[in-house]
């Protein structure tokens, strides 16, 4: 769309491109132009926006450039920005990726997005993802499967694929998802760029569609660490819409930095027998570098690690049997026309416009919480939660950081594991932990296989230590600007 040549560094990170436009050799308005072009070319390829905002884009770009050449801009001034369809943006449409949530326009903007715009970013578009957050490869009965920019006859992971997937391909400098179980940091693996989650309360979740309450965090993906710890910084502090936000004081993760030697538990099993060569011989490559920096390195088994997928599956279909009770076409969005009294709304209404991944978890949420299994799964689970978050942070207590390969495999054919549930649930065997115990963690690019598709490190840190973690992951980021 623009005829402008925009060097790359400036299209993958936000202070380069803030910089450039203060020092007049690119306007806001031609980058802006370069990514809807970019949306344009790729999109149709990729799948990873539902929705650009291409007019408004611009006529935000025009006013945010006059805020900068007055010295008045914010702190994300030239950051052009997309958001998952799970995020509320006022007037604009959020579907959550569902039929059920038809032509639904959000009547509020949520919290993290309000901060992103206060603070000058220009929100581009809404981007595609799993049915409601849940699943591992953004395969949308509704919307179609996000392909990976990488290779488009594989996924770009989820449930934030159409997020990672921009970033991918350069239609955004970042996007911010939605993190319940690895949906943020699965497709920052699978994409080759950054995804972090941050400490369960750090960032608001007024505005985010809920799928699991105690396990949804919002978070972003980026090119890079910096652009990741510049978003987490303006998105996090308390909030009076959310009773579970914490009030701790906001660090300024854009600028930590680390000191003294450092202690890393490395978890046994990220070199079990089905974790893909490649990822195994990249970490050992950087266990000895690690080494070579002075720092100590142990390998550690967490012994719950077999219980994590069980407790999580079994946690959030509760929660998610409970949050999705409110779609019921009565209020809101899709409502069958085959309907002829008010429980064959109901049951027609859900059973038309869920896709059968929802459905799936409803019915098992609805399941565990029975009566007559309530006590021998769900309390059940909540109890091994509580040990699983002891001992993560019995570990974390000893060691600065704990890593493992963000997934044991690169990302997965288009048409693999469609008819096999579990084994797609066996994605997130790495990423859950952080999330049933709440604490931060963040995928950043470890290498590429032969067929140059991009795995994931993760590293996660003690609660509300993003600075201490954002530090280590800038240390050992692969650089992505050329």
């Amino acid at each position: 769309m623009s005829s402008v040549s925009i060097p790359a560094e400036v299209t993958k990170s936000i202070s380069a491109s803030r910089k450039a436009i203060e020092g007049g050799s690119l306007s806001l308005t031609s980058l802006v132009q370069h990514f809807i072009g970019q949306i344009e070319l790729h999109n149709p390829k990729v799948n990873a926006f539902v929705a650009v905002y291409g007019n408004e884009a611009l006529a935000e770009a025009d006013r945010i450039e006059q805020k900068i050449k007055a010295g008045t801009a914010g702190k994300l001034a030239g950051a052009v920005i997309g958001i998952k369809d799970v995020l509320a943006y006022q007037n604009h449409g959020l579907q959550s990726g569902s039929k059920i949530l038809d032509n639904f326009v959000s009547q509020f903007t949520g919290t993290a997005v309000q901060r992103l715009i206060d603070a000058d970013a220009i929100i581009i578009g809404r981007q595609n993802c799993d049915e409601f957050a849940m699943g591992s490869a953004s395969k949308n009965p509704w919307f179609g499967t996000v392909k990976n920019f990488a290779n488009p006859e594989k996924v770009a992971g989820g449930s934030s694929g159409g997020s990672a997937a921009a970033v991918q391909a350069c239609m955004c400098h970042a996007s911010i998802g939605s993190d319940t179980g690895g949906s943020v940091r699965q497709p920052a693996a699978f994409t080759g760029t950054v995804g972090l989650k941050p400490t369960y309360s750090r960032i608001s979740r007024w505005g985010l569609v809920a799928y699991a309450s105690s396990f949804d965090c919002i978070g972003p993906i980026a090119h890079n660490v910096e652009d990741s710890a510049l978003l987490l910084e303006v998105m996090a502090g308390a909030d009076t819409h959310d009773s579970t936000c914490s009030s701790k004081p906001v660090d300024a993760y854009s600028k930590a930095e680390l000191s003294g030697k450092l202690k890393i538990a490395v978890l046994k099993q990220s070199f079990s027998e089905g974790v893909q060569p490649e990822i195994k011989n990249a970490l050992n490559t950087k266990i000895e570098h690690w080494k070579s920096l002075g720092y100590t390195v142990e390998e550690v088994d967490f012994s719950l690690l077999d219980y994590l997928l069980n407790i999580y599956y079994i946690i959030t279909t509760a929660e998610a049997s409970s949050n999705l009770s409110r779609f019921d076409g009565v209020r809101y969005g899709y409502r069958s026309e085959k309907a002829t009294d008010l429980e064959s709304l109901y049951k027609l209404s859900r059973s038309e416009g869920f896709g059968p991944e929802v459905k799936r978890r409803i019915m098992l949420g609805t399941f565990v919480l029975s009566a007559s299994y309530y006590d021998a799964y769900f309390t059940k689970a909540q109890k091994v939660r509580r040990l699983v978050k002891e001992q993560t942070e019995e570990l974390l207590s000893k060691y600065d950081f704990l890593v493992c390969p963000t997934t044991p495999t690169v990302a997965f054919g288009i048409n693999e594991k469609v008819d096999n549930p579990i084994e797609m649930y066996l994605n997130d065997i790495f990423t859950v932990q952080a999330n049933v115990c709440g604490i931060p963690a963040i995928s950043i690019p470890l290498g590429e296989n032969a067929d140059k598709l991009p795995f994931g490190l993760q590293i996660m840190a003690g609660a509300f230590q993003e600075s201490k973690l954002l530090a280590f992951a800038k240390q050992n980021e692969i650089s992505t600007l050329a």
